[in-house]
Order: C-alpha cells, then structure tokens, then sequence
C-alpha cells in the first residue's frame, strides 16, 4: 500500500497511508500541508493516527478531524481530538489489521502501528538512531527498541523526523568499525542532495546500523565505557550511556 510524505516544520514527516478502503493521516503536527496534499491529489482521509502527544505530532489533529469528519486514535486523553483510546494490541480500521504497540521511553505513553510490514514508529526508532528519554527510562526505551528489532527483516521503518544524516554522524563515531555505517552514510549523503527523504529503512538495516539496537556487540560496549567507565557490558547500561552521550553529539 502506497505511504505519501508531507514535510512539516524543519524535519518532521506526516504520512498519508492508503489502503484500498481509506487513508490515514500519521501524527500531523499541522493541519495546513495536509489539506493542501489532500486537495492536490483529491484524496480524503478516513482516519488520524498518533504515535504520542507531542505537539510537532499532534498540532493539526483536531483542525484535520474536525474538517474531514474523521475520528482520531492515540493513547490516551492527552492526543487533542482524541475519539478511540488504542492499547497494545489489535486494531481493524477500514477492514485492514493492525497492530498497536506499546513502546514508551521518549514519553510514557507513546505507541507504534505496525501494518503489513510497514512501522509508524513516531519518536521511538529512527534511521540509525532513537529518541531522547523525555518522560521512560533507559530500561523503558532500550526494551521497546528490542520490541521493534525483533520485528521482520523487511518491515518498512517510517520514523517522524529527518534526523539520519546526524544519526549516521553519530554511529560512525560508536560503531567505527562498522562498513554498513560507511556504505549508508554515503547513500544518505546523496538522497538528501536530491532532497529526497532517507526514508522509510528497513528493520535488518536497523540491526546492522543502528548503535542503539546493538548494545550486546563488542565494538559498541566498548565505545559506551570510553564515554562512561563505569558503564559495564549490562546492555541497558550500555544503551543509557550512548544516549547521554548522543544528548550531547553535534
């Protein structure tokens, strides 16, 4: 099923999913781009989905629900327009499965819809990377990550953010060694000169790129106790140490 790309802000992607029955919206942040897509293309859509609350996400939910006359699925009460609460689990929407994870770490609450083989992660996997901790732990984040890493190879990752070029940056300094880094880098380098999106990965790319979905491998354990001596090989600890040093990477 074909997802569309609306850029928003300085580097936030809002999806449009359609299927053969409808369309959905993933995490707007505003309304404006969306209306303008819809228009262009002569599509309306059947529903809004949100990964968490934050409002570079969820800034154009209830302009959009409300002028399409659509209901609006998230978490909990904190997705403005909120209309069906979801929770781990299954979902049917306009005769299509999906399912909804639970993945908290960057909020506590933040959720992931998983759908033929293609992921809405929101904050919590990105290209090479993962959110920050604004309200999960490290233990929260480090065993959502594992959650969508065990997801097949070919799932479509389709993050919120066009952060991969510094995520790759980032992961070539924790991973040196590591030639898939240097191979994707380069690729990454030229879709962003063509000003195409990086996007969507795919989940074997993840776990062959991503420092944060590696906190078991040698090269990785090692460049987290250079940051932190007192790190240890504990994977959780060593997924907290490369994202307090990633906190802080430029």
């Amino acid at each position: 099923m074909p997802v569309h790309f609306i850029p928003a802000f300085t580097d936030n992607y809002i999806y449009v999913a359609e299927t053969p029955k409808g369309a959905w919206i993933i995490d707007p942040g505003c309304a404006e781009p969306v209306l303008d897509w819809c228009a262009k293309h002569t599509l309306r859509p059947s529903a809004i989905l949100c990964t968490h609350h934050h409002a570079d996400h969820t800034g154009g939910v209830e302009a959009l629900a409300q002028y399409f006359g659509i209901p609006v699925y998230g978490a909990n009460q904190r997705i403005p327009g909120l209309t069906h609460a979801v929770a781990e689990g299954r979902l049917t929407l306009d005769a299509e499965m999906l399912t909804v994870l639970e993945v908290p770490g960057h909020t506590r609450d933040h959720i992931a819809y998983w759908w033929k083989n293609v992921l809405f992660c929101g904050d919590t996997l990105f290209a090479a990377g993962c959110g920050r901790l604004f309200e999960g732990t490290a233990a929260q984040m480090f065993h959502s990550l594992q959650r969508l890493a065990a997801l097949p190879d070919h799932t479509a990752v389709y993050c919120a953010h066009e952060y991969t070029l510094t995520n790759l940056r980032f992961a070539a300094q924790a991973d040196p060694e590591n030639p898939v880094i240097v191979q994707r880098q380069k690729e990454a380098i030229a879709q962003r000169a063509r000003n195409e999106p990086t996007l969507p990965s795919d989940m074997a790319l993840e776990r062959a790129s991503n420092p944060f979905l590696r906190c078991r491998e040698p090269a990785l354990i090692r460049s987290a106790n250079a940051f932190d001596p007192a790190t240890g090989d504990d994977p959780v600890r060593v997924f907290s140490a490369l994202r307090r040093w990633k906190d802080h990477f430029s």
